[in-house]
């Protein structure tokens, strides 16, 4: 189930770190969705690591993991997905 909530709250704050991250994506709007939900499971696993607890359901702690995990990984993917000329 923890991996199920983290893909549902990745759908939301994707949404939420495409709006605190603006600009133009290299992979468009599906593409940050995406990385949302991976900067959500990636954010819960280490919360997890470090003893903040598991994911058990929807709530506002596991939100701010998740837009804190998915604005990291959107920032990662732009620097790495951009040609500089």
């Amino acid at each position: 189930m923890g991996i199920l909530t983290w893909i549902i709250v990745g759908l939301v704050a994707g949404f939420i770190a495409k709006a605190i991250h603006p600009g133009k994506d290299p992979g468009g709007f599906i593409v940050t969705i995406l990385i949302g939900i991976g900067g959500a499971i990636i954010g819960g696993f280490i919360s997890s690591l470090f003893g903040f607890g598991t994911v058990d359901g929807f709530n506002f702690g596991s939100l701010v993991v998740a837009i804190l995990g998915a604005v990291l990984l959107l920032f990662l993917y732009r620097q790495f997905s951009t040609r500089r000329t």
